[in-house]
Formats: C-alpha cells, sequence, structure tokens
C-alpha cells in the first residue's frame, strides 16, 4: 500500500469547496482531480485547486485514483458509490451513506465482493470537543450514561442554501441529513442503539425559498419534516432526539447526557469544537479543563465567529486505516447502523411502533492528541 492515496472528488457543489481547501492538512491523501455532472462546475474547481477536471466516466477510469469522495445529492449516493465500487476504487460518502439500509447491505457486500473499503461522513464526532467528552465518560466522569435529550431544530434549509429542493425530497429531511451527526456522536459515545420510536409530520407542503438564486420559488414536501424520537441504546440508555424544520426558536442544548454520577452538556456534533461542560452530583456545572486536541482548535472564521473546521479528517482517517491495515473511525458498518438508526426513526413515525435495529457496530476508537496529530502533515 503506497504512503499516500490519489484521490479525485465526484460532485463539485458547494460542500467540495471544504474537502479541496482540508485536504492539503492532511496525511495519507493527494486530491488529483474532480467531475460533475455539469462539466462547468468541474471546471471551476478544477481550476481553483489546482486539479484535474474530468467527466464522470474519465475519473471512474482514472487509475491514479485509489479511493473517489462520494459528494452527490442523497438520492443519488447509492448509484454513485456502486459505481465508484465497481470501476475498483474505495469510496468515501458524505452523509447519508445511502437512503435506504437494503442499498447500504447492497454496497456492502459488493465492497467484500471486491475487497475494497467504504467510508462515509460525518466525522465531526472526531472533533476535540467530543473527543474530551468520549474521554470523560470513558474515565467514568459522569458513571454509566442512562439517559440524555438531543435537539437540532430550526426553520429550514431554504432560508440559506442556494438550490435547497433535495432536502425536502426522499432522502433529504433533517433526519437524514442532520440526523447522521447526532447519531454518531452517540455511538461514539454510548454504543449502538437497539430499538427506536418516533412521531413525524411536516407542518406544511410546500416551502417558499428565501435565500438566492431561487427566491420566491415554491418546493413541494415529500418528507418529514419534524420529527421526535427515543432510542434505546444497547447499553440500556434511552436518550430522545427531536429533528425539525419547522421551529423559529428555541431554547433547548444540542445534546445533554445524564449518568449514574453526574450529567455532560455537549456541544453541537455538526461542529468540531466547542464548549464540554459537566456536573457531579452536587449539580454544579462547570466547563471541562480545556486540553491540547488538534482538532478542536479554531481555523475558520464563521459568522459566529472563530471555528474548528477539520471536515475531511474521516477521510484522512480511512486513508491511513488502508495503509496501516487498522479500523476505520468513519467505518462501513457504522454508518449502515446509522442508516438503519435513521431510516427506522422514519418508519416507526409512518407506522406508529417501535423499530428493532438489524444492524449493529462498535464504538469507533477514541481519537487523542497523539493519534489526531498523527493524521496531520
Amino acid at each position: 500500500m503506497p504512503k499516500e492515496l490519489g484521490v479525485g472528488i465526484m460532485g463539485c457543489g458547494n460542500i467540495s469547496t471544504t474537502y479541496f481547501k482540508l485536504a492539503p492538512l492532511f496525511k495519507g491523501l493527494k486530491v488529483l482531480a474532480c467531475a460533475d455532472l455539469n462539466a462547468d462546475a468541474a471546471t471551476a474547481r478544477a481550476k481553483e485547486y489546482g486539479v484535474k477536471a474530468q467527466s464522470v466516466t474519465e475519473l471512474l477510469k482514472n487509475d491514479e485514483l485509489d479511493v473517489i469522495v462520494n459528494l452527490t445529492i442523497p438520492a443519488a449516493h447509492f448509484a454513485v458509490s456502486k459505481a465508484i465500487l465497481t470501476a475498483g476504487k474505495h469510496v468515501y460518502s458524505e452523509k447519508p451513506l445511502t437512503i435506504s439500509l437494503a442499498e447500504g447491505k447492497e454496497l456492502a457486500a459488493l465492497a467484500k465482493q471486491k475487497g475494497l473499503s467504504v467510508g462515509c461522513a460525518p466525522d465531526t464526532f472526531m472533533g476535540g470537543a467530543h473527543q474530551l467528552a468520549r474521554k470523560y465518560i470513558d474515565e467514568g466522569g459522569v458513571g454509566q450514561i442512562t439517559s440524555g435529550t438531543c435537539h437540532v431544530m430550526s426553520p429550514g434549509m431554504e432560508m440559506w442554501h442556494p438550490n435547497p429542493g433535495f432536502f425536502f425530497q426522499e432522502g433529504g429531511g433533517p433526519v437524514l441529513d442532520l440526523g447522521p451527526y447526532y447519531i454518531a456522536n452517540l455511538i461514539n459515545l454510548i454504543g449502538p442503539v437497539k430499538r427506536v420510536a418516533a412521531l413525524a409530520t411536516m407542518a406544511t407542503e410546500t416551502r417558499t425559498i428565501t435565500s438566492e438564486p431561487l427566491f420566491g420559488q415554491t418546493i413541494q414536501v415529500e418528507t418529514p419534516t419534524n420529527i421526535h424520537a427515543l432510542l434505546e441504546f444497547v447499553s440500556g440508555a434511552t436518550i430522545t432526539l427531536s429533528a425539525s424544520w419547522d421551529v423559529w426558536s428555541h431554547r433547548h442544548a444540542n445534546m445533554e447526557l445524564y449518568g449514574t454520577e453526574g450529567s455532560i452538556y455537549v456541544p453541537d456534533p455538526n461542529f468540531f469544537g466547542g464548549v464540554v461542560e459537566a456536573s457531579g452530583r452536587n449539580k454544579d456545572i462547570q466547563p471541562l479543563e480545556n486540553w491540547d486536541h488538534p482538532f478542536g482548535k479554531s481555523n475558520q472564521e464563521s459568522p459566529q465567529g472563530p471555528r474548528a473546521n477539520y471536515r475531511t479528517a474521516g477521510l484522512a482517517d480511512m486513508a491511513m486505516a488502508l495503509i496501516e491495515g487498522r479500523d476505520a473511525r468513519c467505518s462501513l458498518d457504522r454508518a449502515l447502523h446509522g442508516i438503519d438508526v435513521m431510516t427506522s426513526i422514519l418508519k416507526s413515525g409512518e407506522e406508529g411502533k417501535f423499530i428493532e435495529m438489524t444492524t449493529t457496530c462498535s464504538k469507533p476508537a477514541a481519537l487523542g492528541i497523539d493519534e489526531a496529530l498523527a493524521l496531520l502533515r
């Protein structure tokens, strides 16, 4: 196995800039080419970042590439990832891996047959804040996690995204779009899920875009936009997850976990950094002492201020896992389990009953300071 994998990027939309900009931070990766159904988009990205623009067919046949990053829309993830595997290349997909468990299992079978690896975002659970929470929980800081709450709620994607229509089609909605961040971090902190139940609704059957360039256009809503779920974990913990694009404002914290010896308050799993707070039985909530984790350091400006952004860490960890012959943290079995959880939440919302998981996974290996530094150039 080479010390560096050739990387191609399939899909040159909004999210691709993150991968182009951040990949150079990490060992094991060399982005060489990109493709998009819109050839002009691929050409523009290639010129901007000094890589080769290719057609989709050319990218799949490119012998310089070991892994292709799938950045297409969620409804296309399965077909594109399948084509990448069929072409004999490893896949790293943006979330969600697929929009059905059956599709995910088909990819897993094909990857096994071909002797290839599949990885999947999100990788934000590898961030400094979430790894600090992991360390504190693993060391018994709050005892055994017994329950908790998660909330990811806003008015909707049509307020800011330049082309928000796919968010409201099958494969979109807040559970499949934002749920992966929360489910991946809960697996990181607690482990796999046993069963789920949910209520699912939508506030309106249409949405009006208020972002540019499609301001004023109407979107048909084809998937629930307001979901309240209950997750029972194999460990015995019970967690509520509220995911909604029908909420104008709220005062709920992103993630709170309650243990036999105290509570821990985890920042937004959509991001790498943030303040982690905890209390013991004395109920005195205090920030945890910060540690010098490289994926918790601010490296970007945002409208909310300085922010830590290390997306592509999961891809780099997958590359190094292939090189070193170890398990990747954003692994196929964890992505499959996440799809099982999220699609079962939606199914429960339709059927009004608990749904048992048919998959499971292990917690990913913790990513301490030394392990994170080993991924950086």
